[in-house]
């Protein structure tokens, strides 16, 4: 059986009908993982401790006390801290450290026990790579070298959740955790050919998860189809006392409209969606846009209108500003956040240094890559006295606005429809030498997240070079279900999701 390209709504009743064991699954995906080093899509890998997580699954299935997700494999973003395997960041100033604690995302998806006793049963094959920090667009900024996309190994797999992306594109896992700070689950699962989604702000916990931009984090699932981002997020979301931004009413079925017409009522199979209206803002659709993924994402809303949805114009005015915004208010809390690695109490330190201020300033120095340094450095600046009004605070006016307009688009339409990226997957080392190009490619994703919106991406096409296509769906506060219920449509009216990378056996 080739369960890596099965989705995991199938492995489970495999699981349930003891047609396989989840000793056996992760096996499986073990061995793969050993025969699929050459993607770099993780950063460690401990088979002893995934075979024993998945024989205390198979004892609770077994038992009867299996949940739905309960012995099915999974692949944690490297920014997850995980018992047992390395947590690093992908950053040599974490290298080695190891985690006294499960992050409340590796909790709630994993075994039950006395520290999670609402644990979805689910096995950890990993760690996956990502940019260091979560900071990039492209997974060439992790210090264990980048990711390299199933679709073309001379193509980037998209960042900061690259390793994840790769992961499952590969068939090295069923499906991975990812964080979106700026597109960073959305973007690597449409270069890879994958459905991925970032929920509300304050949906899933962020205890545990090593922070880049506080306000900006947010947890979510990547995977083949909207049904295992619809499982695997259910599993992920709950309220967390420990998180100060954790909303009180996060932990819902976000399957539950799946197969469900978008109005009740609707008895007309054939246009399931009759009543949904899809906003297609012009800013998303101007210079810049690569035209075959515009032509993509067009057909795709084609395909939405015949399956009963209506097309509709919105505005999002300030779109072009998001890059800005992103840019000061990202960096001033990554140098707020990232100050506590100064090489005292875990992670790299200097081997070399003359006084406590010198330790500090080499252990950093050695210790994070280009690309971190580059936005501590921004961040530090707009944070200094004489220019934090000037800029930092004129951000975060600005930023208000962009979630304004965002309000005033849905008062004309259910959801809105763009592109992920202005362009598919690049060639590695296209885009690296000019940070500039690199943080232009994000212009489409950045202001979901300035507003704290839900968002996800979905495969709609395919280049002339063979490479992913994908679009993204943005919805109203709390909307995911119905995000996840529109794409589940479209899936069920089309394969490219179906697709599988040329390169993977």
């Amino acid at each position: 059986m080739s369960w890596h390209n099965t989705p995991i709504a199938l492995i489970a009743k495999a699981l349930a009908a003891k047609e396989v064991s989840s000793r056996e699954l992760t096996q499986y995906f073990l061995d793969r993982i050993e025969a699929g080093k050459q993607w770099n899509a993780y950063i460690d890998v401990n088979a002893y401790l995934s075979l024993e997580q998945a024989n205390k699954a198979d004892l609770l299935i077994s038992s009867g006390k299996a949940g739905k997700l309960t012995g099915i494999p999974v692949a944690h973003k490297d920014v997850f801290v995980t018992r047992g395997w390395k947590s690093t960041a992908a950053s040599k100033i974490l290298a080695g450290y190891q985690s006294p604690f499960d992050a409340t995302v590796v909790a709630n998806l994993g075994i039950p026990g006395e520290s999670n006793p609402h644990g979805a049963g689910m096995v950890c094959l990993g760690k996956t790579n990502m940019d260091e920090f979560a900071m990039g667009s492209s997974n060439e900024n992790s210090a264990y070298g980048p990711v390299l996309n199933p679709w073309n190994a001379a193509h980037v797999a998209g960042g900061s959740s690259g390793g994840s992306a790769a992961a499952v594109a590969a068939g090295l896992a069923p499906i991975a955790t990812g964080t979106d700070t700026g597109g960073s689950i959305r973007q690597p699962a449409a270069f890879c050919g994958l459905t991925g989604i970032k929920p509300t702000y304050g949906r899933v916990s962020r205890y545990g998860m090593i922070a880049y931009a506080s306000s900006l984090d947010q947890a979510g699932p990547m995977g083949k189809t909207a049904e295992d981002c619809a499982l695997l997020l259910s599993a992920m979301s709950s309220h967390d006392p420990r998180d100060s931004t954790s909303l009180a009413d996060s932990g819902e079925d976000y399957g539950r409209h799946l197969n469900q017409p978008w109005e009740a009522g609707n008895t007309n199979s054939a246009k399931p969606l009759e009543g949904l209206r899809i906003g297609l803002p012009k800013e998303f659709f101007a210079e810049g846009l690569a035209p075959e993924v515009a032509k993509s994402v067009n057909e795709a809303a084609k395909l939405f209108e015949y399956l009963g949805a209506k097309l509709v114009e919105v505005s999002l005015p300030k779109t072009k500003l998001s890059i800005p915004v992103y840019y000061v208010l990202a960096p001033a809390e990554a140098s707020s956040n990232l100050s506590r690695f100064d090489g005292v109490r875990y992670g790299h330190r200097a081997s070399e240094y003359k006084d406590l201020g010198d330790m500090y300033q080499k252990s950093r120095t050695e210790g994070f890559g280009a690309e971190v340094k580059r936005r501590i450095l921004i961040g530090t600046y707009v944070l200094c006295h004489g220019y934090y009004d000037a800029y930092y605070l004129q951000a975060q006016k600005i930023r208000r606005i962009i979630a304004s307009d965002f309000q005033a688009a849905f008062k004309e339409c259910d959801v809105i429809l763009g592109p992920v990226a202005p362009d598919v997957a690049w060639r590695l080392g296209e885009k690296s030498k000019d940070p500039v190009q690199m943080y232009l490619e994000d212009i489409y994703t950045l202001s979901t997240n300035l507003a704290g919106l839900p968002a996800m991406s979905a495969p709609c096409g395919f280049n002339t070079n063979n490479l992913p296509i994908g679009m993204q769906l943005i919805g109203n506060y709390f909307s995911e279900a119905r995000l996840l219920q529109v794409v589940h449509q479209y899936q069920q009216a089309s394969d490219w999701h179906l697709r599988q990378a040329g390169g993977v056996a």
